[in-house]
């Protein structure tokens, strides 16, 4: 009755490939969720994703891939380089316009600089858990997997990805003196000055000075740089002029909001003192992790592995010329300190993978144990609370206690959109800027529920308002006739039946 089951056996070649298999999905499972979770939970946040989802969302809508636009005229105070907005778009082709497709961006970028460190560990380190390590630190550090990077549509996570991925080519190029590298290295840097103009550049000294120091100036293929180097100039200058062609005065623009401006004196009230992003990676966004870099300095300098030691020493030089340069700057943003990350991720990351080998390495040669799981024991043990953290934080979001009260008319047009309470035929009342709102009228107008903003000093006789800052609500209840149709946490709804004659 019952057949007879055959013993199987893989051999050497297929157990490998097992294996590369099954670490390469734990790789891709433990990366998605941090970045992917419920990207849609928080709404649109005011100033620059705002700002980029209004630039999308017309460009989407005028095809004006060129000149970006807000208000659909030209946009002169966001004047960095279209590249985020254009993939912004693309996902709004595929999977229309909604906080996710804005966001995918920026997900996928902080996946694939996961993925790069994973590859430059495995090509150059020679480890697949050196890679898994500092992808763990990275996903699990609370600044990176944070607004204003991976979880919004900001430029910062784009930025980030090809920034390590051009000063990690940059590496394996110095010491390998391999040409498509270099070819790579120009590639990454002007994608990354295309996501963001000149921040993309600001890692180029720590690059020099590693090959100074390290007495490879000479041996530069000085050839190919000023090719590849030429390629990177006119594809820039190309967008820039053009820009110029089609929206004259951007360059002025430029040069206020981006360049001797910025560094020399605070914009828009964006200021701090020299330890400014030190106090924030100690205190808020490299909490769990701050306290491995210097023990990861220290021991990646006398490690015998040579590539491990070359590895310190140059995200070292990336990590503290980059924070030196933010620090000297006049305005300071707190997610300007995000490109430092990846490079303390390295640093933390050495000093546990230095345990985990020598773990390994100590009861492989012992005969007490057969199967020697305490190296990943003990991996499970350092990742398992701050990974858990973090996926209770992508989640369930929840805004900042200091948010809760500013963003509640965000969540009240959010759900009129998901058609949980209709605003038809209404009129929103903000005093301020109002990007973030902006956002959803679009869509609520698209969605044939017409709505629109109206100046609170001229409203008349048959307006329906909703307004939910206090002041303004005060000025109407003074000067206006009203009947209160609704009271949604102090999200007010009146109808105007008169003005009050002084």
């Amino acid at each position: 009755m019952f057949k007879s089951i055959k013993k199987v056996s893989l051999n050497a070649e297929q157990s490998t490939i097992l294996i590369n298999m099954l670490k390469f999905v734990l790789f891709i499972t433990l990366a998605y969720f941090p970045f992917f979770l419920h990207l849609n939970t928080l709404p649109i946040r005011i100033w620059d994703e705002s700002r980029l989802a209004i630039n999308a969302y017309e460009m989407f809508k005028n095809g004006n891939f060129l000149v970006t636009t807000f208000d659909n005229l030209p946009e002169m105070w966001n004047t960095k380089p279209p590249l985020l907005i254009w993939l912004q778009v693309g996902m709004f082709k595929l999977f229309g316009v909604n906080e996710v497709a804005l966001r995918l961006p920026s997900a996928i970028a902080g996946f694939l600089t996961t993925g790069v460190i994973m590859l430059f560990s495995i090509k150059y380190i020679k480890s697949y858990w050196f890679g898994l390590i500092v992808s763990l630190v990275l996903i699990t550090s609370y600044g990176y997997v944070n607004d204003h990077v991976t979880r919004t549509g900001d430029y910062d996570s784009l930025l980030i990805f090809f920034v390590v991925s051009y000063t990690l080519v940059f590496l394996v190029y110095v010491e390998t003196q391999q040409t498509k590298y270099l070819h790579w290295f120009f590639v990454g840097l002007t994608l990354a000055i295309l996501t963001k103009s000149v921040q993309g550049l600001i890692f180029l000294p720590a690059l020099f000075i590693y090959v100074l120091t390290q007495k490879k100036l000479l041996k530069l293929n000085y050839k190919w740089i000023a090719i590849n180097g030429a390629i990177s100039i006119t594809v820039i200058a190309a967008y820039y002029l053009t820009r110029e062609h089609y929206n004259p005065g951007f360059l002025t623009a430029v040069w206020e909001n981006e360049l001797g401006g910025r560094y020399t004196v605070a914009q828009e009230g964006n200021r701090g003192d020299f330890m400014m992003y030190y106090n924030l990676i100690v205190r808020f966004h490299y909490n769990d992790w701050y306290w491995l870099v210097p023990c990861g300095l220290v021991v990646g300098l006398v490690n015998k592995d040579v590539k491990i030691k070359k590895t310190t020493l140059y995200v070292t030089l990336l990590a503290v010329t980059y924070w030196l340069i933010i620090s000297s700057s006049e305005t300071k943003c707190g997610w300007y300190e995000a490109p430092l990350f990846p490079y303390l991720a390295f640093l933390c990351g050495i000093i546990i993978y230095t345990v985990f080998v020598y773990i390994k390495e100590q009861l492989n040669t012992s005969k007490l144990v057969t199967y020697n799981v305490l190296p990943y024991v003990f991996l499970f043990v350092v990742f398992i609370t701050p990974y858990e953290k973090i996926i209770q934080k992508t989640y369930a979001p929840v805004e900042y206690s200091w948010d809760v009260e500013f963003y509640k008319l965000s969540y009240f047009l959010k759900n009129a959109v998901k058609h949980e309470r209709s605003v038809a035929n209404q009129y929103l009342c903000y005093d301020g800027y109002m990007a973030h709102l902006k956002w959803y009228i679009n869509l609520l107008n698209d969605d044939k529920q017409p709505i629109s903003f109206k100046d609170f000093h001229g409203l008349v006789v048959g307006d329906k308002i909703i307004t939910s800052q206090k002041h303004v609500q005060d000025y109407i209840e003074q000067n206006y006739i009203t009947q209160q149709i609704s009271n949604d946490n102090n999200i007010k709804t009146y109808m105007i039946n008169g003005v009050v004659t002084k």
